[in-house]
């Protein structure tokens, strides 16, 4: 017998219009406690609506959150007010919320506040206690799920920002029943060891899957812990008591491990300009050094006794070719003017006129008679010449009367003409 076959997109096709023609749930309130909220970067709100027993997914699009008057959290009782319909792609149904008014605080956000106050008035929160993340660390300690993403993504960010750290897994529950108390022995057995720092967390989850991180335990546990605690629990937006109790938050495990383990090659980097800048330092200061040694060198040879002869004596050197200099030119100047005077008293010597023919005349009583008018006829008179000399006596004096004064300017210009060459003053016509 041939049977009739439908294929899944008539069947959640069919089912669809089931719930479209179905009024009750065209337009119905639901009462029950969020979790799992997401608010999702087109402005759509993903959560989930629970209660005791049973759980519905629901939506509310970003054209409907006008008439939303607060921020949904984890754990808050509300009322939604919407529709039922099924997601023919994926054969799902969920409620598509129009209006969501709050209907008091779920238990677990209840039970989450008063345990944070708790701890709180009790110090565990307090910034004194917290202690400070080392920079560079050898061995990291790690709690938390063996096969979740939280570990592989920490161990890929430690194995690219340094390969040479450690890591220690402790293999924990971290959602279900004893998650509490795996989580509180992976801390303390991390600890004994001597990790340098321990991570402490899990993936994105509902409240009630983190609620491991919540439990009284796991808070004593981080604040105890000899070794810095980072709690890494779910997404950015999650927040637990661990959260409070750590000595660092990390918004997922990924900002964990990079707030842990300290980027190598950065290290590299600083290491590279530090050294460049150790090395012109050092050059600097050996030229300032060299300088400074050369500057005392020059100042030590100078006031070096031996060196001061040296000088002294070089400068003495210098002073005796000065003076021998000057000494020649002063015996040259001194020898020129000499012969000067030489050829000046050459001129007037009395001996070389006696030697041209002239004589020197003296009177009786050797004075000298230098014209006629002199002597007088019958006085003896002295005559010297160039090779003797006479006594003779004057017999007659003859006066030249004496030329006028324009006489004598005018015998001297014929003179003057006749010197020229040999010819009267006439000759010129």
């Amino acid at each position: 017998m041939k049977r009739n076959a439908y294929s899944v997109t008539q069947v959640n096709a069919y089912v669809r219009n089931m719930f479209a023609q179905d009024f009750m749930l065209r337009s119905i309130c639901i009462k029950g406690e969020i979790s799992n909220c997401k608010y999702h970067s087109s402005g759509h709100i993903y959560f989930t609506l629970k209660d005791d027993r049973a759980a519905i997914s629901a939506v509310l699009f970003a054209g409907n959150r006008g008439g939303l008057t607060f921020r949904m959290r984890e754990g808050d009782q509300v009322l939604v007010t919407g529709s039922v319909e099924v997601y023919e792609r994926d054969g799902r149904y969920q409620l598509y919320a129009k209006e969501i008014e709050r209907d008091g605080e779920g238990s677990l956000y209840l039970k989450f506040e008063a345990l944070k106050r708790e701890l709180l008035e009790m110090g565990m929160f307090a910034e004194e206690y917290k202690k400070p993340i080392p920079r560079y660390i050898r061995t990291l300690g790690i709690v938390t799920a063996p096969t979740g993403a939280a570990v592989r993504d920490i161990q890929n960010i430690a194995a690219r920002r340094n390969p040479y750290v450690q890591l220690l897994l402790y293999p924990a529950r971290v959602q279900g029943d004893g998650a509490a108390e795996s989580i509180v022995n992976g801390i303390r057995e991390l600890d004994c060891m001597g990790v340098d720092v321990i991570i402490a967390g899990r993936g994105g989850g509902s409240i009630e899957d983190l609620w491991a991180f919540n439990e009284e335990c796991v808070a004593r546990a981080i604040f105890e812990c000899q070794a810095p605690v980072i709690s890494a629990v779910g997404h950015e937006t999650d927040t637990t008591i661990a959260d409070f109790a750590a000595d660092l938050r990390a918004p997922t495990p990924s900002a964990a491990a990079e707030l842990a383990v300290y980027d190598i090659f950065e290290l590299l980097e600083e290491f590279s300009y530090l050294r460049h800048r150790l090395c012109s330092r050092m050059e600097q200061k050996r030229e300032a050094v060299k300088s400074r040694y050369l500057e005392l060198s020059h100042l030590v040879w100078a006031g070096n006794p031996k060196n001061r002869i040296h000088q002294k004596r070089q400068y003495a050197v210098s002073l005796e070719e000065k003076l021998h200099h000057t000494m020649r030119e002063k015996l040259t100047e001194l020898k020129h003017r000499t012969g000067m005077l030489a050829g000046r008293l050459d001129g007037v010597s009395p001996a070389k006129k006696l030697s041209q023919g002239l004589a020197y005349v003296t009177d009786q009583n050797g004075t000298r008679v230098g014209d006629a008018a002199g002597v007088r006829p019958g006085e003896t008179i002295g005559i010297r010449f160039r090779d003797g000399a006479v006594s003779a006596k004057v017999l007659e004096v003859n006066a030249i009367p004496e030329e006028t004064e324009r006489e004598r300017n005018g015998r001297g210009k014929r003179n003057f003409f006749r010197g020229i060459d040999g010819r009267n003053r006439d000759d010129f016509g």
